[in-house]
């Protein structure tokens, strides 16, 4: 950690700092537990400062998630553009049964803050890429233009995506209501639930970090849990009690979905999930 970077922590907490450990999930960016002179212990998010270290769009939705919701996530200490501090929440254990139910509860919770408008009051980022989210009337023509062809299109421009996989996803596009409908209601999602950003405590959630917010179909939260394995049938047991699952979702729009994330991961790592997207759109008769 650079000499700068601890000063301004210091004097942000008030403490010097004792110790620095790495924790895991920072393939944006450095992430450290310190351990403070006052005992505390905090997590700070380094970077350079630029486009794929949006601290400060990170911690609105962080500040978004306390004011509107109670899905636990950690709270905001300090964010600029190169340096993120937020309170350390302690873990131990993994994705129980018990837990599973847990996070079913939370996100159901979560899911039933609704918004007129399918968006957000902003864009924001997942994965350090650019989220944009103007806000639409239709659920499926924002899922087409923002979500498929947008990622399709940063995918290809950074060249993970060849021209006849690119025409594929724009034609799939203009298909959509074949599969799916319009949800009810827009609802608030995390919009990023990989295994990575969970964290557990005895059975139970403690906190939900690296929030991609935005006013969606619900659905859109399973995807992540599925395609990432995040969560199985407890989890879906659980919430179809509270908000029942609309039919067809597993059957196709899981499929579709999925497509979002795997074109993140392709447009981050390459040509393996490049290929499963192209599996996906095969799937489909595309």
């Amino acid at each position: 950690m650079r000499s700068d970077t601890r000063k301004v922590i210091e004097n942000v907490c008030n403490a010097r700092i004792i110790t620095i450990e790495a924790l895991g999930g920072g393939c944006i960016s450095e992430v450290r537990r310190i351990t403070l002179s006052n005992d505390k212990q905090i997590v700070a998010k380094i970077g350079d400062a630029g486009e794929n270290n949006g601290f400060v769009i990170e911690a609105y939705m962080l500040d978004y998630l306390t004011k509107h919701s109670t899905l636990p996530s950690p709270k905001v200490i300090y964010a600029k553009d190169n340096l993120l501090l937020m309170e350390h929440i302690p873990t131990k254990g993994g994705a129980s049964a018990k837990t599973q139910e847990h996070a079913a509860e939370l996100l159901a919770e979560l899911h039933s803050i609704t918004s007129d408008k399918y968006g957000f009051e902003k864009d924001t980022l997942i994965g350090g890429i650019h989220q944009p989210n103007n806000k639409m009337d239709s659920w499926i023509d924002f899922f087409a233009e923002h979500r498929l062809l947008y990622m399709a299109k940063e995918t290809f421009d950074a060249g993970k995506l060849s021209v006849s996989e690119m025409k594929r996803i724009e034609k799939f596009a203009g298909k959509l209501r074949k599969w799916l409908d319009e949800p009810e209601k827009p609802s608030l999602i995390h919009g990023d639930m990989w295994s990575g950003n969970v964290l557990y405590k005895n059975d139970r959630i403690a906190g939900f970090v690296d929030p991609a917010l935005y006013y969606a179909d619900s659905e859109m939260e399973f995807t992540f849990s599925t395609v990432y394995s995040t969560f199985g049938r407890p989890f879906f047991k659980r919430y179809s009690e509270i908000r029942p699952i609309r039919a067809g979702f597993f059957e196709a729009r899981r499929d579709i979905y999925n497509l979002f994330p795997l074109l993140i991961h392709a447009r981050l790592f390459g040509c393996n999930y490049a290929a499963r997207v192209a599996n996906s759109l095969s799937h489909f008769g595309f």
